[in-house]
């Protein structure tokens, strides 16, 4: 284990197997006070490139407000088709589960969070608790894989089929059923809690998507946050001065609906402003 400016980190930890290969996360946990709370993170990539490794500093300002967060592998395509991405995480997160008391946390709070492509697989495993053909066989069976809350960094709505050429995650013989499974606005009904974020300015994912599915989730009555930063690129978090007002939004988001559940009185005119 090493020490971090805000973490203790513990580096590829195997929590399960992706057919032949071994599934390897990296643990930082916090130096100060802990929620007892972990969040596993998934980086990006468009499913065909991307690390653990670079969602570090996301990871380590999670652990700076008391979470305990899992950097997690999963596998990427080719060479791994859908939905293999998705019974990865659910992997990750029954490893989390079934490992509670060696992480400090408690079982019922474990948040699943990702960026771009990470976050289609966090919308989707979020939404997908009991559906046995996207648990997959790869850790730790028999584990509940449900999740408390999610967290999504410039999602997509919808996965399409492209007009040419071959979609890499999806494979040559994927169905429209497939791509049915593969979107996250087809979990709207089932979502936990959820919160994401977006700019106006991503031209890889556009914000649309973002606002179809806040739409969606709120028309079936769900939790959920929307915030949508003006004129800022694809990947806006890489910034230092944008990931930290997104993990403080995330830490009262989550705080207020997973650490220390709490609902607020409604407006009454001429109340005094607490305090």
């Amino acid at each position: 284990m090493t020490n971090g400016a805000s973490a203790h980190i513990e580096k590829d930890v195997v929590f399960g197997r992706g057919g032949e290969t071994d599934l390897r996360l990296d643990i930082y946990r916090p130096t100060g006070p802990a929620k007892r709370t972990a969040v596993v993170q998934l980086h990006g990539g468009g499913f065909t490139r991307g690390a653990k490794e670079n969602i570090a500093a996301n990871c380590r300002a999670f652990a700076a407000r008391g979470y305990t967060s899992l950097a997690s592998q999963y596998r990427l395509a080719p060479d791994s088709r859908w939905p293999a991405q998705i019974h990865d995480v659910k992997a990750a997160i029954r490893w989390a589960r079934a490992n509670a008391g060696r992480l400090g946390i408690e079982p019922d709070r474990i948040i699943v969070a990702g960026y771009s492509a990470g976050a289609m697989a966090a919308l989707v495993a979020a939404g997908s608790s009991g559906i046995a053909a996207l648990e997959g066989d790869g850790g730790t069976p028999g584990v509940d894989s449900s999740v408390a809350a999610c967290i999504a960094y410039y999602p997509s709505a919808r996965r399409r089929r492209p007009q040419t050429g071959e979609d890499a995650l999806m494979g040559p013989d994927a169905t429209d059923a497939d791509y049915v499974q593969a979107s996250t606005i087809s979990y709207a009904a089932t979502a936990v809690p959820t919160i994401w974020f977006h700019s106006t300015g991503d031209t890889t994912l556009p914000f649309e998507g973002s606002v179809e599915l806040f739409n969606a989730y709120r028309a079936e009555g769900k939790v959920v946050e929307m915030h949508i930063f003006d004129g800022l690129s694809h990947v806006f978090d890489r910034h230092p001065e944008f990931l930290a007002p997104t993990v403080e939004i995330c830490d009262l988001f989550l705080d207020r609906h997973v650490v220390e559940p709490r609902v607020y009185p409604t407006f009454a005119p001429g109340v005094a402003r607490p305090g």
